[in-house]
């Protein structure tokens, strides 16, 4: 590990944030969220990482990591400040993989991911991979961006959400199995969803609570922002 200078005058955190057991944000280099929806998820998070050129538009936004992780490849560092920066090489993992390995040595519960979609489709696609390599070594791990929540679910899976809200439900590889539903429009009664050739695209909650089982496979859910 070694730090690179910056002038903390120019940028902030709102609160001082310690290492704790509760959230993690983890900045990546897809599409940049909203300013402000990052800023509300580090206010009540533990950690605030970005990965590699992450740490470009966190700058960009006036936030300060608590630590820059990746091969730094893309990160391109200022003449001023101080801030922790772990160069990992390793080309046989990507940033997001790093990032999440040193998250697992501090005991993390939950982690919350920004700029893991967007632009390349094949870093999107290698990011969503790495969700199903770490997903149950936390109790929650959630890719957000701008239009949606995503998240790689276990069964059963109860999810509070608003009545109207937009849910699709896709399987991360081959086939999903014995897939049942409580809460949503288009009720899944044993149903098996399988890429290419049934999917689970534009279903909506009919409840404040939707309840998701499974038998086999591996279950992504996307939840849509609610937007006025």
């Amino acid at each position: 590990m070694f730090f690179c200078k910056w002038s903390t005058r120019s940028f902030k955190r709102s609160d001082s944030m310690k290492i704790g057991k509760n959230l993690a944000v983890i900045l990546c280099n897809g599409e940049p969220p909203e300013k402000e929806q990052l800023q509300r998820s580090i206010d009540t998070a533990d950690l605030f990482i970005a990965a590699d050129g992450g740490g470009n538009i966190a700058l960009q936004y006036n936030l300060l990591p608590d630590i820059i992780i990746g091969d730094l490849d893309s990160f391109h560092q200022p003449d001023t400040v101080t801030v922790p920066v772990l160069h990992k090489p390793d080309q046989n993992i990507n940033d997001l993989e790093k990032a999440l390995n040193h998250i697992t040595q501090l005991e993390v519960e939950n982690v919350l991911v920004f700029g893991a979609t967007g632009q390349r489709l094949d870093h999107t696609v290698k990011n969503l991979s790495v969700m199903k390599q770490f997903h149950n070594q936390f109790n929650t791990l959630v890719f957000r961006d701008k239009f949606c929540d995503i998240k790689l679910i276990n069964s059963p899976h109860t999810e509070q959400v608003t009545p109207g809200t937009q849910i699709s439900l896709f399987p991360l590889s081959g086939k999903v199995t014995g897939i049942s539903s409580s809460g949503l429009k288009y009720k899944l009664n044993n149903h098996s969803l399988e890429n290419g050739v049934f999917d689970g695209t534009s279903n909506e909650s009919v409840s404040d609570q939707v309840v998701i089982t499974y038998e086999s496979g591996d279950l992504l859910l996307f939840i849509n922002h609610q937007t006025d």
